[in-house]
């Protein structure tokens, strides 16, 4: 007996319309790339009006095959980037931006219906760079960096297996991360960047930048010897200037002294 009344409760309540949305469906896409919101209608009926909003922004419509959109109302952040499907209402947003994640809801006039995406662009991600720290000459000391980067771990790998990490928050940071190995190291070892979608791997040749060597040129790198020699010369040159320019300061000091005071001839 209570079974059927909830049967015929739950019968009652269908037929006032009355829609429960789905849990917030989540979506993740890399910068760049065209991303689909799928509405979940299947198709949409006569003089029903389907909506988009961005948070509590109005940005798209479609009623009778035809589509309307807001840009404006977003401050123009999606123009000439939103498609709207006739049949279903389902929304592409082409050439996604990090500005683009956010909370989008899709809503019927005629179903009292809605559904919500959480949408998450993620940044371009950098392929990490492995430089030799030439501050220390008892190892080879390592630095894997990335620079300008959010949402993202940037972890030194052996094998397989991840040994050292550090992470990224939502704000851009450049991030480095020290190994110190052996000069006759047979391990594998490379440094990866990643976030939930997508990662970046650099493989590190230890031939190539560890070894022992009396040139600090070729410890280093020659891209980096080069940059150091070029700023100890600008150091230099600097300096050369400043005592050009003191000595020729002091001595039009004393010139304007003499002329100023001269001295009285016998």
């Amino acid at each position: 007996m209570f079974d059927t009344f909830i049967f015929f409760w739950l019968f009652s309540w269908s037929l006032t319309g009355v829609f429960v949305a789905d849990a917030v469906k989540s979506e993740s896409v890399t910068e760049g790339e065209s991303v689909s919101l799928n509405s979940s209608f299947t198709q949409i009926h006569r003089d029903e009006e389907i909506e988009w909003k961005f948070g509590d922004i109005l940005i798209a419509s479609v009623k009778n095959n035809k589509s309307k959109f807001y840009v404006e109302s977003a401050e123009g952040r999606f123009r000439d980037r939103l498609k709207l499907d006739h049949q279903t209402g389902s929304l592409t947003i082409i050439n996604s931006r990090t500005t683009d994640s956010g909370l989008y809801t899709v809503s019927s006039n005629k179903r009292n219906a809605f559904n919500k995406f959480k949408l998450t662009v993620y940044a371009r991600l950098p392929v990490p760079v492995i430089s030799r720290d030439c501050s220390s000459s008892s190892s080879c000391s390592l630095v894997c960096s990335a620079v300008n980067v959010s949402h993202v771990t940037l972890s030194w790998f052996k094998g397989n297996s991840s040994f050292s990490s550090i992470s990224a928050s939502d704000l851009s940071i450049s991030l480095y991360l020290p190994l110190d190995v052996e000069y006759q190291d047979k391990n594998t070892y490379s440094c990866v960047i990643n976030n939930p979608i997508r990662n970046q791997t650099r493989h590190l040749n230890i031939t190539q930048l560890c070894h022992t060597c009396a040139d600090r040129i070729h410890c280093c790198g020659f891209t980096e010897a080069v940059i150091r020699l070029a700023l100890s010369a600008l150091v230099g040159v600097a300096t050369v200037a400043v005592l050009v320019y003191d000595i020729r300061s002091r001595s039009l000091q004393q010139k304007k002294s003499v002329q100023k005071y001269p001295s009285n001839s016998d």
